[in-house]
């Protein structure tokens, strides 16, 4: 008795169709929560849970990009409050955000992103 297939049924080679390639724009979101720099952490933390998301981009008065925050920049904060004891009130997005952020373009192939 001879063996056929190892591989058990193969299936058979698709007809090859001409196939768009997916672009980052896609996938992204057009409604984005903003914040600003002179927006309090606390407040951020309050957007966060209202809104269901894990961060957002920083905007200056001019709409442009300045940073990141995420939650990660929030709990440190919170942490290192309580663990200081200090309050953080006057804590503001300027101070906690990431200042060095990637971007793409939206016109990218998301495999090549």
């Amino acid at each position: 008795m001879a063996i056929k297939s190892f591989q058990g049924a193969r299936k058979q080679q698709q007809k090859e169709t001409e196939t768009l390639p997916f672009r980052v724009s896609d996938f992204m979101t057009r409604d984005l929560i903003t914040f600003r720099p002179d927006q309090t952490v606390t407040e951020v933390v309050e957007s966060l849970i209202k809104y269901k998301i894990s961060g957002g981009p920083v905007v200056n008065e001019n709409n442009e990009l300045v940073g990141i925050i995420s939650e990660g920049d929030c709990l440190k904060q919170i942490s290192d409050s309580r663990y200081y004891n200090m309050p953080m009130e006057q804590d503001t997005v300027e101070q906690k955000k990431k200042k060095n952020v990637d971007t793409i373009d939206g016109n990218m192939n998301v495999f090549d992103a």
